[in-house]
């Protein structure tokens, strides 16, 4: 976001802020690039949790074995329209990857997957069966840019679309990875303090992270679940751990679906061989070696221990799964 010029910042702002302009080019791309001769295997990959669980990680490693086609910094800021960006485009990958704005130690440059299918359901209706059919042909549409027959997707927004993916996409496989629950929620505090910090300096990463969907932290924070809360003061790590809780509480219910697969993160750091299991569950047949590493910080807040014990139970309940 920082390296943008103030020409490629514009770009990005009439390109996305505009409802009726996504979808006028995503009905473009439909007209010009749309082939219903090309076809494309159905068991899509979506990864999904609550932001800080894993996520990005995970979609990089997966991203590398090359199966698969996913939405990269370069498909920006035509996000539904791939292909007539990509003829429009100059090719301006960076020379060397560059720490991403969170300082988790994940390096990107325009060819890397990131998180930007949320675009898609700003711009159409997650309660309208039709959405659904509109968003298969907008896979369609990315891997054939690709060249790829498997569509990969991280976005943390779809752990409220669990039931709908699972319904209309029964061939695809959900990953939804989840960390310790004390860790996590601080992970979080510590990234919304951040963001908030990082958004009132700079305007720009502000309407950056609205315009594509990105509510997990910051100034523009929208809680996952906002009903009933005893604790919504952001600045309070309680808060996060409450959202953590209800969040997983609510993933419990996803246990038996065979399309569902919970992934405990400190688990997957220590074993390489739950890596395998997750290859295995997408139908990927060879592993390649990919460092996964945990951040592990001394916490010295005072919390809610009862809280914490409820957030434990759940969390017990999903490494069952493994």
């Amino acid at each position: 976001m920082s390296r943008y010029s103030s020409s490629q910042k514009l770009l990005h702002i009439i390109a996305l802020s505009s409802s009726f302009l996504r979808e006028a080019f995503f009905d473009l791309e439909k007209s010009f690039f749309l082939n219903e001769d090309f076809e494309i295997d159905s068991r899509h990959v979506f990864i999904s949790g609550m932001a800080r669980s894993g996520t990005t990680i995970l979609l990089n490693a997966i991203y590398e074995t090359n199966e698969f086609a996913s939405l990269t910094y370069k498909d920006m800021p035509f996000i539904l329209s791939p292909n007539i960006w990509s003829k429009l485009s100059k090719n301006n990958a960076l020379e060397e990857k560059q720490e991403r704005a969170h300082n988790d130690g994940i390096k990107i440059d325009t060819n890397s997957p990131e998180a930007f299918e949320e675009v898609f359901w700003k711009t159409f209706d997650d309660s309208d069966s039709d959405s659904y059919k509109e968003f298969t042909y907008f896979v369609q549409l990315l891997c054939l840019k690709y060249k790829k027959k498997r569509y990969l997707s991280k976005n943390n927004q779809n752990i409220k679309r669990i039931n709908h993916l699972i319904n209309n996409y029964p061939n695809s496989k959900i990953i939804v990875p989840f960390r310790e629950p004390l860790q996590h929620s601080f992970s979080l505090f510590t990234q919304h303090k951040k963001f908030i910090s990082l958004q009132k300096n700079d305007k720009f990463i502000r309407k950056y992270m609205s315009l594509i969907g990105h509510s997990e932290f910051g100034l523009d924070y929208i809680p996952q679940i906002d009903k009933n809360l005893k604790y919504s003061d952001t600045h309070n790590i309680d808060h996060w751990l409450e959202q953590w809780y209800l969040t997983h509480n609510m993933f419990i219910q996803f246990l038996n679906s065979s399309q569902v697969l919970f992934v405990c993160y400190e688990e997957l750091c220590k074993n390489h061989f739950f890596y395998k299991s997750i290859l295995d569950f997408i139908d990927i047949n060879f592993v390649h070696d990919f460092n996964f590493s945990l951040s592990k910080k001394e916490i010295n807040l005072e919390y809610d221990s009862d809280l914490y014990n409820k957030c434990l139970e759940s969390y017990n309940k999903l490494k069952i799964q493994m």
